[in-house]
């Protein structure tokens, strides 16, 4: 039957073109939510946890890129700070901001932030028995004998972590549990 219409009747398409159409309406469509669904934790308002790195990098060139087989780490700085967004086999498994500034009170100002937002977490850290003062443990962590380290688990899966030590600084960390394992699990093995 040809394309031609009768008067009053309605042309309807046929059905391959129809739904051809139809499913790319629902891939463009799905599109955007499927990348969404792939972000576990939007970091610092910029930075996917879980999402592909090298989209990362495209959104927001980093200052340093640097990549290591199957590892990517892209270097942001930030003001005095600096934020690292490590990504294996191409999905970024953790954030994290290196603070320029590490004393007693910022480590506290922000401990009491993410206290306020996350709950009261798990303190981790360690101290030998003379560093029991806020002065004491900030001379513990400067000599390399104690780290300061509190642990927030989400049930979104991923983990919030707060760290101060001699060999890193002062750190704040969002880490994809899942991934970190994988990463951690394959770096282990050789692999």
């Amino acid at each position: 039957m040809s394309r031609q219409q009768h008067p009053g009747t309605r042309w309807a398409p046929t059905a391959p073109r129809f739904w051809g159409c139809w499913a790319l309406c629902l891939l463009l469509l799905a599109g955007p939510a499927a990348a969404q669904q792939s972000c576990l934790k939007l970091v610092f308002n910029r930075y996917c946890l879980g999402g592909d790195v090298n989209a990362v990098a495209q959104q927001q060139p980093p200052t340093l890129r640097q990549d290591q087989g199957e590892r990517v780490a892209l270097v942001y700085y930030e003001g005095r700070d600096r934020v690292y967004v490590l990504a294996w086999r191409g999905v970024v498994y953790k954030v994290l901001r290196d603070h320029r500034i590490a004393s007693q009170l910022h480590y506290e100002d922000l401990y009491q932030i993410l206290r306020r937002k996350y709950g009261e977490g798990e303190d981790r850290s360690s101290f030998p028995e003379h560093a029991y003062t806020p002065g004491r443990k900030q001379i513990a962590i400067r000599r390399g004998e104690g780290r300061a380290v509190h642990l927030w688990q989400t049930d979104a899966g991923w983990h919030v972590e707060l760290s101060w030590t001699r060999e890193t600084g002062l750190a704040l960390a969002y880490i994809a549990d899942a991934l970190d394992q994988q990463q951690a699990a394959a770096m282990e093995s050789g692999y």
